[in-house]
Protein backbone atom coordinates (compact mmCIF):
# COMPACT_ATOMS: atom_id res chain seq x y z
CA UNK A 1 0.00 0.00 0.00
CA UNK A 2 1.76 3.40 -1.08
CA UNK A 3 1.53 5.74 1.95
CA UNK A 4 2.56 9.73 1.06
CA UNK A 5 3.03 12.35 3.73
CA UNK A 6 0.69 15.35 3.11
CA UNK A 7 2.11 18.85 4.37
CA UNK A 8 -1.55 19.67 4.90
CA UNK A 9 -2.44 17.00 7.63
CA UNK A 10 1.19 16.16 8.77
CA UNK A 11 0.55 12.54 8.23
CA UNK A 12 1.55 9.83 5.94
CA UNK A 13 -1.78 8.77 4.56
CA UNK A 14 -2.91 6.19 1.84
CA UNK A 15 -2.70 7.22 -1.55
CA UNK A 16 -5.84 7.22 -3.40
CA UNK A 17 -6.31 9.12 -6.38
CA UNK A 18 -9.13 11.14 -7.35
CA UNK A 19 -10.07 9.32 -10.09
CA UNK A 20 -8.97 5.68 -9.81
CA UNK A 21 -5.77 4.58 -11.85
CA UNK A 22 -5.36 8.54 -12.63
CA UNK A 23 -2.83 10.71 -11.06
CA UNK A 24 -2.95 14.88 -11.79
CA UNK A 25 0.50 16.05 -10.43
CA UNK A 26 1.68 19.65 -10.56
CA UNK A 27 5.23 21.58 -9.36
CA UNK A 28 6.18 24.94 -9.44
CA UNK A 29 8.72 25.45 -12.08
CA UNK A 30 11.42 28.26 -12.60
CA UNK A 31 11.27 31.76 -12.94
CA UNK A 32 13.40 31.59 -15.77
CA UNK A 33 15.16 35.29 -16.05
CA UNK A 34 19.14 32.94 -15.09
CA UNK A 35 20.81 30.05 -16.26
CA UNK A 36 18.97 27.03 -13.59
CA UNK A 37 21.50 25.95 -11.12
CA UNK A 38 21.69 22.66 -9.38
CA UNK A 39 19.05 23.98 -6.76
CA UNK A 40 16.64 24.05 -9.92
CA UNK A 41 17.12 20.29 -10.93
CA UNK A 42 15.98 19.42 -7.19
CA UNK A 43 12.66 19.48 -7.57
CA UNK A 44 12.09 18.02 -11.36
CA UNK A 45 14.52 15.25 -9.96
CA UNK A 46 12.59 13.88 -7.52
CA UNK A 47 9.09 13.98 -8.71
CA UNK A 48 10.39 12.61 -11.99
CA UNK A 49 11.07 9.34 -10.07
CA UNK A 50 8.10 9.83 -8.18
CA UNK A 51 6.17 9.39 -11.16
CA UNK A 52 8.26 6.83 -12.53
CA UNK A 53 7.48 5.05 -9.58
CA UNK A 54 3.28 6.07 -9.88
CA UNK A 55 3.49 4.54 -13.46
CA UNK A 56 5.53 1.38 -12.45
CA UNK A 57 2.88 0.99 -9.98
CA UNK A 58 0.08 1.35 -12.82
CA UNK A 59 -0.98 4.82 -12.30
CA UNK A 60 -1.79 7.07 -15.08
CA UNK A 61 0.23 10.33 -14.28
CA UNK A 62 -0.18 13.53 -15.73
CA UNK A 63 2.94 15.76 -14.36
CA UNK A 64 2.29 19.62 -14.98
CA UNK A 65 5.54 22.34 -14.53
CA UNK A 66 4.85 25.88 -15.01
CA UNK A 67 7.09 28.07 -16.15
CA UNK A 68 6.74 31.82 -14.77
CA UNK A 69 7.87 34.18 -17.64
CA UNK A 70 6.65 38.09 -16.08
CA UNK A 71 8.22 38.51 -13.03
CA UNK A 72 9.82 41.66 -11.68
CA UNK A 73 12.71 39.49 -11.60
CA UNK A 74 12.31 39.31 -15.47
CA UNK A 75 11.68 42.65 -16.00
CA UNK A 76 15.02 43.62 -14.19
CA UNK A 77 17.00 41.25 -16.54
CA UNK A 78 15.13 42.49 -19.34
CA UNK A 79 16.39 45.85 -18.54
CA UNK A 80 19.91 45.43 -17.55
CA UNK A 81 20.54 43.58 -21.02
CA UNK A 82 18.52 45.49 -23.26
CA UNK A 83 16.54 42.91 -24.53
CA UNK A 84 12.89 42.37 -24.56
CA UNK A 85 11.45 40.15 -21.78
CA UNK A 86 10.20 37.64 -23.79
CA UNK A 87 13.92 36.74 -24.98
CA UNK A 88 15.22 36.73 -21.43
CA UNK A 89 12.75 33.91 -20.74
CA UNK A 90 13.09 32.22 -24.35
CA UNK A 91 16.56 31.84 -23.78
CA UNK A 92 16.33 30.65 -20.07
CA UNK A 93 13.61 28.32 -20.41
CA UNK A 94 15.17 26.59 -23.26
CA UNK A 95 18.54 26.42 -20.57
CA UNK A 96 15.96 24.76 -18.25
CA UNK A 97 14.98 22.20 -20.77
CA UNK A 98 18.30 21.71 -21.84
CA UNK A 99 19.62 20.66 -18.59
CA UNK A 100 16.46 18.61 -17.72
CA UNK A 101 16.85 16.57 -20.40
CA UNK A 102 20.09 16.07 -19.56
CA UNK A 103 19.37 14.89 -16.34
CA UNK A 104 16.85 12.52 -17.41
CA UNK A 105 13.91 14.23 -16.57
CA UNK A 106 11.85 13.47 -19.58
CA UNK A 107 8.29 13.10 -18.21
CA UNK A 108 7.44 15.94 -17.88
CA UNK A 109 3.71 16.44 -19.63
CA UNK A 110 2.92 20.38 -19.91
CA UNK A 111 5.44 23.21 -19.58
CA UNK A 112 2.21 25.80 -19.71
CA UNK A 113 3.86 29.21 -19.54
CA UNK A 114 2.09 32.29 -17.29
CA UNK A 115 1.90 34.25 -20.58
CA UNK A 116 -0.13 31.92 -22.17
CA UNK A 117 -3.06 32.34 -19.46
CA UNK A 118 -3.53 35.57 -19.69
CA UNK A 119 -6.95 35.65 -19.86
CA UNK A 120 -7.47 32.76 -18.01
CA UNK A 121 -6.20 34.41 -14.94
CA UNK A 122 -8.18 37.56 -15.39
CA UNK A 123 -11.39 35.35 -15.59
CA UNK A 124 -10.01 33.56 -12.34
CA UNK A 125 -9.20 37.05 -10.67
CA UNK A 126 -13.35 38.24 -11.92
CA UNK A 127 -14.53 35.30 -10.37
CA UNK A 128 -12.76 35.86 -7.06
CA UNK A 129 -13.82 39.38 -7.33
CA UNK A 130 -17.63 38.65 -8.18
CA UNK A 131 -17.60 35.79 -5.25
CA UNK A 132 -16.49 38.77 -2.80
CA UNK A 133 -12.85 37.23 -2.08
CA UNK A 134 -11.33 40.23 -3.79
CA UNK A 135 -11.34 43.34 -4.17
CA UNK A 136 -9.50 46.25 -6.70
CA UNK A 137 -7.38 49.03 -5.68
CA UNK A 138 -5.72 51.75 -7.65
CA UNK A 139 -5.96 48.84 -10.89
CA UNK A 140 -4.57 46.17 -8.85
CA UNK A 141 -6.47 43.53 -7.49
CA UNK A 142 -5.52 42.14 -4.17
CA UNK A 143 -7.47 38.80 -2.29
CA UNK A 144 -8.48 39.70 1.06
CA UNK A 145 -7.53 37.39 2.96
CA UNK A 146 -9.77 38.21 6.21
CA UNK A 147 -12.58 36.43 4.00
CA UNK A 148 -10.84 33.06 3.94
CA UNK A 149 -11.18 31.60 7.50
CA UNK A 150 -9.18 28.58 6.79
CA UNK A 151 -6.01 31.07 5.88
CA UNK A 152 -2.73 29.36 6.95
CA UNK A 153 -4.08 26.02 7.40
CA UNK A 154 -1.23 24.50 5.18
CA UNK A 155 1.69 26.40 6.79
CA UNK A 156 0.43 25.95 10.25
CA UNK A 157 0.32 29.53 10.90
CA UNK A 158 -1.96 32.26 12.75
CA UNK A 159 -2.12 35.92 10.89
CA UNK A 160 0.02 36.80 13.88
CA UNK A 161 2.62 34.74 13.14
CA UNK A 162 3.04 35.91 9.36
CA UNK A 163 4.19 38.80 8.08
CA UNK A 164 2.27 40.89 5.31
CA UNK A 165 3.43 41.88 1.73
CA UNK A 166 3.61 45.47 2.84
CA UNK A 167 5.97 47.53 0.21
CA UNK A 168 5.11 50.45 -2.02
CA UNK A 169 1.73 49.37 -2.41
CA UNK A 170 0.63 48.78 1.25
CA UNK A 171 -1.74 52.08 1.33
CA UNK A 172 -3.99 50.11 -1.17
CA UNK A 173 -4.64 47.34 0.79
CA UNK A 174 -7.30 46.71 3.17
CA UNK A 175 -4.50 44.39 5.01
CA UNK A 176 -0.58 43.82 4.74
CA UNK A 177 -1.93 39.79 4.74
CA UNK A 178 -3.83 40.73 1.03
CA UNK A 179 -1.48 39.89 -1.87
CA UNK A 180 -1.91 40.72 -5.24
CA UNK A 181 -3.64 39.23 -7.67
CA UNK A 182 -3.19 41.61 -10.57
CA UNK A 183 -0.73 44.05 -10.40
CA UNK A 184 -1.24 47.86 -12.29
CA UNK A 185 1.24 48.40 -15.24
CA UNK A 186 4.75 50.82 -14.32
CA UNK A 187 5.86 52.60 -17.04
CA UNK A 188 7.72 50.76 -19.68
CA UNK A 189 6.66 47.20 -17.86
CA UNK A 190 4.86 44.45 -20.33
CA UNK A 191 1.36 45.04 -19.59
CA UNK A 192 -2.28 43.36 -20.75
CA UNK A 193 -5.30 45.10 -21.10
CA UNK A 194 -7.72 43.94 -18.20
CA UNK A 195 -11.12 45.21 -16.64
CA UNK A 196 -9.03 46.78 -14.31
CA UNK A 197 -6.54 49.08 -16.33
CA UNK A 198 -3.08 47.91 -17.92
CA UNK A 199 -1.33 45.36 -15.91
CA UNK A 200 0.31 42.21 -15.04
CA UNK A 201 -0.27 38.63 -12.96
CA UNK A 202 0.48 38.48 -9.53
CA UNK A 203 2.70 35.12 -9.06
CA UNK A 204 0.39 33.33 -7.06
CA UNK A 205 -2.28 33.07 -9.48
CA UNK A 206 -0.18 31.83 -12.11
CA UNK A 207 -0.10 28.17 -10.36
CA UNK A 208 -3.83 27.87 -9.73
CA UNK A 209 -4.76 28.87 -12.68
CA UNK A 210 -2.55 26.88 -14.96
CA UNK A 211 -3.26 23.38 -12.69
CA UNK A 212 -7.13 24.29 -12.79
CA UNK A 213 -7.12 24.17 -16.42
CA UNK A 214 -4.96 21.13 -16.94
CA UNK A 215 -5.59 19.23 -13.65
CA UNK A 216 -9.21 20.27 -12.85
CA UNK A 217 -10.15 21.77 -9.82
CA UNK A 218 -8.91 19.33 -7.04
CA UNK A 219 -6.12 17.11 -8.00
CA UNK A 220 -3.88 14.58 -6.44
CA UNK A 221 -0.01 15.63 -6.25
CA UNK A 222 0.91 19.48 -5.53
CA UNK A 223 4.56 19.77 -5.06
CA UNK A 224 7.46 22.09 -4.70
CA UNK A 225 10.19 23.03 -1.96
CA UNK A 226 9.61 23.73 1.27
CA UNK A 227 10.19 27.22 0.89
CA UNK A 228 7.03 27.80 -1.12
CA UNK A 229 4.62 26.16 1.56
CA UNK A 230 4.63 29.71 2.25
CA UNK A 231 3.14 32.51 1.44
CA UNK A 232 3.07 30.71 -2.60
CA UNK A 233 1.18 27.34 -1.95
CA UNK A 234 -0.92 28.96 0.86
CA UNK A 235 -1.85 31.91 -1.77
CA UNK A 236 -2.75 29.41 -3.99
CA UNK A 237 -5.08 27.44 -2.07
CA UNK A 238 -6.85 29.85 -0.74
CA UNK A 239 -7.40 31.54 -3.97
CA UNK A 240 -8.24 28.12 -5.46
CA UNK A 241 -10.48 26.88 -2.82
CA UNK A 242 -11.91 30.07 -2.87
CA UNK A 243 -13.08 30.15 -6.26
CA UNK A 244 -13.65 26.74 -6.75
CA UNK A 245 -15.40 25.36 -3.55
CA UNK A 246 -13.55 22.44 -3.56
CA UNK A 247 -9.99 21.26 -2.13
CA UNK A 248 -7.03 22.03 -4.65
CA UNK A 249 -4.63 18.82 -4.22
CA UNK A 250 -5.51 15.85 -2.21
CA UNK A 251 -1.58 15.57 -1.33
CA UNK A 252 0.94 18.30 -1.08
CA UNK A 253 4.44 17.00 -0.93
CA UNK A 254 7.42 19.35 -0.25
CA UNK A 255 11.38 18.53 -1.12
CA UNK A 256 13.83 19.78 1.74
CA UNK A 257 16.09 22.60 0.05
CA UNK A 258 19.59 21.76 -1.02
CA UNK A 259 22.32 24.07 0.97
CA UNK A 260 26.01 23.87 0.82
CA UNK A 261 27.60 21.08 3.01
CA UNK A 262 29.05 21.33 6.39
CA UNK A 263 28.77 25.50 6.25
CA UNK A 264 25.32 26.76 5.68
CA UNK A 265 25.12 29.77 3.70
CA UNK A 266 29.01 28.61 2.61
CA UNK A 267 27.70 28.92 -1.54
CA UNK A 268 28.55 32.31 -2.12
CA UNK A 269 27.24 33.50 1.15
CA UNK A 270 28.28 33.24 5.40
CA UNK A 271 28.35 30.57 7.50
CA UNK A 272 25.50 30.56 9.66
CA UNK A 273 25.09 27.30 11.34
CA UNK A 274 26.63 23.67 10.93
CA UNK A 275 24.11 21.98 8.04
CA UNK A 276 24.41 18.62 9.77
CA UNK A 277 22.79 19.55 13.10
CA UNK A 278 20.95 22.20 12.30
CA UNK A 279 19.08 21.73 8.69
CA UNK A 280 16.18 19.09 9.91
CA UNK A 281 13.87 17.63 7.81
CA UNK A 282 10.61 20.54 7.83
CA UNK A 283 12.65 23.02 9.24
CA UNK A 284 12.34 25.72 6.94
CA UNK A 285 14.10 28.41 8.93
CA UNK A 286 17.92 26.34 8.96
CA UNK A 287 17.28 25.12 5.43
CA UNK A 288 16.45 28.49 3.97
CA UNK A 289 19.75 29.92 5.81
CA UNK A 290 22.10 27.72 3.65
CA UNK A 291 19.65 27.66 0.67
CA UNK A 292 21.73 27.48 -2.53
CA UNK A 293 20.22 30.08 -5.20
CA UNK A 294 21.53 32.89 -7.52
CA UNK A 295 21.55 35.06 -4.95
CA UNK A 296 24.44 33.12 -2.75
CA UNK A 297 26.40 32.86 -6.53
CA UNK A 298 25.20 29.72 -7.14
CA UNK A 299 26.91 28.57 -10.77
CA UNK A 300 24.98 28.02 -13.68
CA UNK A 301 23.79 23.70 -13.85
CA UNK A 302 25.64 24.05 -17.56
CA UNK A 303 28.86 24.37 -15.94
CA UNK A 304 28.32 21.82 -13.46
CA UNK A 305 27.53 18.67 -16.39
CA UNK A 306 31.07 20.16 -17.57
CA UNK A 307 32.48 18.32 -14.50
CA UNK A 308 30.21 15.60 -13.84
CA UNK A 309 27.86 13.23 -15.31
CA UNK A 310 24.35 13.66 -14.94
CA UNK A 311 23.87 10.23 -13.84
CA UNK A 312 26.43 10.92 -11.19
CA UNK A 313 24.25 13.67 -10.06
CA UNK A 314 20.54 12.28 -10.11
CA UNK A 315 22.12 9.52 -7.90
CA UNK A 316 23.34 12.15 -5.45
CA UNK A 317 19.77 13.68 -5.16
CA UNK A 318 17.96 10.33 -5.20
CA UNK A 319 20.23 9.48 -2.15
CA UNK A 320 18.45 11.65 0.43
CA UNK A 321 14.85 11.43 1.28
CA UNK A 322 13.40 13.98 -0.38
CA UNK A 323 11.24 15.75 2.64
CA UNK A 324 15.16 16.24 4.07
CA UNK A 325 17.91 18.83 3.27
CA UNK A 326 20.17 18.07 0.53
CA UNK A 327 23.73 18.35 2.02
CA UNK A 328 25.57 19.64 -1.29
CA UNK A 329 29.44 19.65 -2.32
CA UNK A 330 31.35 18.78 -5.36
CA UNK A 331 33.50 16.27 -2.97
CA UNK A 332 30.00 14.60 -2.17
CA UNK A 333 29.27 14.61 -5.64
CA UNK A 334 32.97 12.73 -6.25
CA UNK A 335 32.03 10.39 -3.43
CA UNK A 336 28.95 9.41 -4.97
CA UNK A 337 31.15 9.01 -8.68
CA UNK A 338 32.95 6.55 -6.74
CA UNK A 339 29.81 4.56 -5.16
CA UNK A 340 28.54 4.71 -8.95
CA UNK A 341 31.82 2.70 -10.29
CA UNK A 342 30.83 -0.15 -8.53
CA UNK A 343 27.71 -0.63 -10.60
CA UNK A 344 29.34 0.33 -13.81
CA UNK A 345 32.23 -2.74 -13.18
CA UNK A 346 29.47 -4.82 -12.34
CA UNK A 347 27.60 -4.64 -15.56
CA UNK A 348 30.96 -5.14 -17.40
CA UNK A 349 31.45 -8.14 -15.22
CA UNK A 350 27.72 -9.83 -16.03
CA UNK A 351 28.42 -8.61 -19.37
CA UNK A 352 31.92 -10.88 -19.73
CA UNK A 353 30.09 -14.14 -17.63
CA UNK A 354 26.72 -13.87 -19.53
CA UNK A 355 27.73 -12.45 -22.83
CA UNK A 356 24.79 -10.28 -22.74
CA UNK A 357 24.67 -6.29 -22.01
CA UNK A 358 22.94 -5.04 -18.69
CA UNK A 359 21.33 -2.43 -21.21
CA UNK A 360 19.76 -4.67 -23.52
CA UNK A 361 17.79 -6.47 -20.54
CA UNK A 362 14.33 -6.51 -21.00
CA UNK A 363 12.93 -5.76 -17.58
CA UNK A 364 9.48 -5.78 -16.26
CA UNK A 365 7.83 -1.93 -17.51
CA UNK A 366 4.97 -2.73 -14.37
CA UNK A 367 4.92 -3.83 -10.54
CA UNK A 368 2.55 -6.62 -11.91
CA UNK A 369 5.18 -7.49 -14.84
CA UNK A 370 7.66 -7.70 -12.00
CA UNK A 371 5.74 -9.72 -10.22
CA UNK A 372 5.20 -12.89 -12.79
CA UNK A 373 8.86 -12.33 -13.96
CA UNK A 374 9.90 -12.88 -10.61
CA UNK A 375 8.51 -16.29 -10.40
CA UNK A 376 11.31 -17.51 -12.67
CA UNK A 377 13.66 -16.91 -10.35
CA UNK A 378 15.55 -20.31 -9.09
CA UNK A 379 16.83 -20.47 -5.94
CA UNK A 380 20.15 -21.97 -5.88
CA UNK A 381 20.48 -22.17 -1.98
CA UNK A 382 18.38 -19.39 -0.81
CA UNK A 383 19.66 -16.60 -3.37
CA UNK A 384 16.49 -16.63 -5.42
CA UNK A 385 14.91 -15.98 -1.97
CA UNK A 386 17.60 -13.42 -1.55
CA UNK A 387 16.42 -11.43 -4.52
CA UNK A 388 13.40 -11.50 -3.60
CA UNK A 389 13.15 -10.23 -0.61
CA UNK A 390 15.51 -7.29 -1.92
CA UNK A 391 12.66 -6.41 -4.41
CA UNK A 392 9.80 -6.41 -1.62
CA UNK A 393 12.54 -4.40 0.44
CA UNK A 394 12.74 -1.54 -2.30
CA UNK A 395 9.11 -1.63 -2.86
CA UNK A 396 8.36 -1.17 0.80
CA UNK A 397 10.69 1.63 0.95
CA UNK A 398 8.88 3.24 -2.40
CA UNK A 399 5.98 2.64 -0.59
CA UNK A 400 7.02 4.88 2.57
CA UNK A 401 6.30 7.83 0.61
CA UNK A 402 8.54 7.39 -2.07
CA UNK A 403 11.56 6.79 -0.15
CA UNK A 404 14.51 6.75 -2.63
CA UNK A 405 17.08 6.84 -0.51
CA UNK A 406 16.10 3.80 0.99
CA UNK A 407 15.66 2.20 -2.49
CA UNK A 408 19.42 3.17 -3.25
CA UNK A 409 20.33 1.51 -0.22
CA UNK A 410 18.88 -1.65 -1.27
CA UNK A 411 20.30 -1.66 -4.79
CA UNK A 412 23.90 -1.12 -3.06
CA UNK A 413 22.93 -4.42 -1.18
CA UNK A 414 21.95 -6.32 -4.04
CA UNK A 415 24.75 -5.47 -6.41
CA UNK A 416 26.76 -7.17 -3.56
CA UNK A 417 24.83 -10.23 -3.97
CA UNK A 418 24.71 -10.40 -6.90
CA UNK A 419 28.50 -10.16 -7.46
CA UNK A 420 28.68 -12.35 -4.28
CA UNK A 421 27.11 -15.39 -6.89
CA UNK A 422 29.40 -14.99 -9.49
CA UNK A 423 32.60 -15.49 -7.06
CA UNK A 424 30.65 -18.13 -5.66
CA UNK A 425 29.26 -20.06 -8.25
CA UNK A 426 32.98 -19.42 -10.39
CA UNK A 427 31.22 -17.75 -13.38
CA UNK A 428 34.16 -16.05 -14.46
CA UNK A 429 36.95 -17.64 -16.81
CA UNK A 430 34.84 -21.10 -17.49
CA UNK A 431 33.21 -22.07 -20.65
CA UNK A 432 29.46 -20.50 -21.33
CA UNK A 433 28.54 -24.07 -21.71
CA UNK A 434 29.36 -24.65 -17.74
CA UNK A 435 27.04 -23.51 -14.80
CA UNK A 436 24.29 -23.00 -17.27
CA UNK A 437 21.49 -22.51 -14.75
CA UNK A 438 23.63 -20.48 -12.58
CA UNK A 439 24.43 -18.36 -15.32
CA UNK A 440 21.00 -17.96 -16.25
CA UNK A 441 19.61 -17.11 -12.55
CA UNK A 442 22.11 -14.69 -12.92
CA UNK A 443 20.29 -12.74 -16.27
CA UNK A 444 17.11 -13.38 -14.15
CA UNK A 445 18.13 -11.68 -10.91
CA UNK A 446 20.22 -8.70 -12.99
CA UNK A 447 17.06 -8.39 -14.66
CA UNK A 448 15.12 -7.41 -11.80
CA UNK A 449 17.86 -5.41 -10.71
CA UNK A 450 17.57 -3.30 -14.19
CA UNK A 451 13.82 -3.46 -13.12
CA UNK A 452 13.75 -1.44 -9.53
CA UNK A 453 16.99 0.83 -10.99
CA UNK A 454 14.73 1.65 -13.64
CA UNK A 455 11.45 2.83 -11.34
CA UNK A 456 14.21 5.89 -10.36
CA UNK A 457 15.34 6.29 -13.78
CA UNK A 458 18.78 5.20 -13.11
CA UNK A 459 21.09 3.11 -15.59
CA UNK A 460 19.08 4.17 -18.21
CA UNK A 461 21.65 3.44 -21.47
CA UNK A 462 25.62 2.88 -21.02
CA UNK A 463 28.21 6.20 -20.59
CA UNK A 464 30.41 6.47 -23.98
CA UNK A 465 33.00 4.03 -23.60
CA UNK A 466 35.74 6.84 -24.17
CA UNK A 467 34.12 9.43 -21.47
CA UNK A 468 33.80 5.99 -19.16
CA UNK A 469 38.06 4.80 -19.75
CA UNK A 470 38.85 8.88 -19.24
CA UNK A 471 36.53 8.80 -15.89
CA UNK A 472 38.06 6.05 -14.51
CA UNK A 473 41.96 6.92 -15.19
CA UNK A 474 41.67 10.55 -14.22
CA UNK A 475 39.89 10.25 -10.70
CA UNK A 476 42.78 7.80 -9.51
CA UNK A 477 45.54 9.57 -10.91
CA UNK A 478 44.19 12.98 -9.08
CA UNK A 479 43.91 11.34 -5.96
CA UNK A 480 47.70 10.49 -6.41
CA UNK A 481 48.67 13.90 -6.82
CA UNK A 482 46.36 15.59 -4.46
CA UNK A 483 48.20 12.78 -1.62
CA UNK A 484 51.40 13.47 -2.98
CA UNK A 485 51.07 17.38 -2.59
CA UNK A 486 49.35 16.87 0.47
CA UNK A 487 52.39 14.73 1.97
CA UNK A 488 54.95 17.47 0.63
CA UNK A 489 52.71 20.16 2.90
CA UNK A 490 53.30 17.85 5.85
CA UNK A 491 56.93 18.08 5.45
CA UNK A 492 57.26 21.75 4.86
CA UNK A 493 57.93 21.27 0.99
CA UNK A 494 55.84 24.07 0.32
CA UNK A 495 57.44 24.66 -2.69
CA UNK A 496 56.90 21.64 -4.12
CA UNK A 497 52.89 21.59 -3.30
CA UNK A 498 53.23 24.72 -4.92
CA UNK A 499 54.65 23.77 -7.73
CA UNK A 500 52.05 21.17 -8.27
CA UNK A 501 49.29 23.31 -7.94
CA UNK A 502 50.64 25.66 -10.49
CA UNK A 503 51.76 23.11 -12.92
CA UNK A 504 47.94 20.95 -12.97
CA UNK A 505 46.34 25.00 -13.29
CA UNK A 506 48.41 25.07 -16.42
CA UNK A 507 46.90 22.17 -17.55
CA UNK A 508 43.27 23.58 -17.11
CA UNK A 509 43.18 21.80 -13.58
CA UNK A 510 42.46 23.83 -10.11
CA UNK A 511 43.20 22.27 -6.82
CA UNK A 512 41.13 24.76 -4.04
CA UNK A 513 42.38 23.80 -0.71
CA UNK A 514 39.38 23.32 2.26
CA UNK A 515 39.22 24.02 5.82
CA UNK A 516 39.90 20.50 7.67
CA UNK A 517 42.80 19.57 5.35
CA UNK A 518 40.27 18.64 2.35
CA UNK A 519 41.50 19.75 -1.14
CA UNK A 520 39.28 19.40 -4.20
CA UNK A 521 39.81 19.70 -7.92
CA UNK A 522 38.26 21.02 -11.16
CA UNK A 523 38.80 21.04 -14.66
CA UNK A 524 38.20 24.38 -16.05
Amino acid sequence: MLRVFNTLSRTKEEFRPVTPNKVGMYLCGPTVYKPSHIGHMVGPTIFDAIKRYLTYSGYETTWVVNITDVDDKLIAESKARGIPMAAVASEMTEDYKNNLAAMGVDGIDYFPKATDYIGEIIQFTSDLIEKGFAYESEGDVYFDVAKFPEYGKLSNRTLEQMSGEGGGTADRKRSNFDFALWKSAKPGEPSWDSPWGKGRPGWHIECSVMSCSLLGETFDIHGGGLDLQFPHHENEIAQSEARNGVPMAKFWMHNGLMQASNEVGKVGGRKTREAESEAKEGDLASQEAGKISKSKGASAFRDLLKKFKPENIRFFLLSTHYRRPIDYSEERLQEVGKGLESFYRYFKRFESVTGKSFYDLQAAKTRVEGDEFEKKLPDFDGFGAQVKGFRAKFLDAMDDDFNTAGGVAVLFDFLRALNKFVETNKLEGTAPTESADAREGLVVATTIFRELAAALGLFRAPIPEDEAKTDALVDPLMNLIIDLRRAAKKNKDFATADQIRDRLKELGITLEDRPGGVCVWNKE
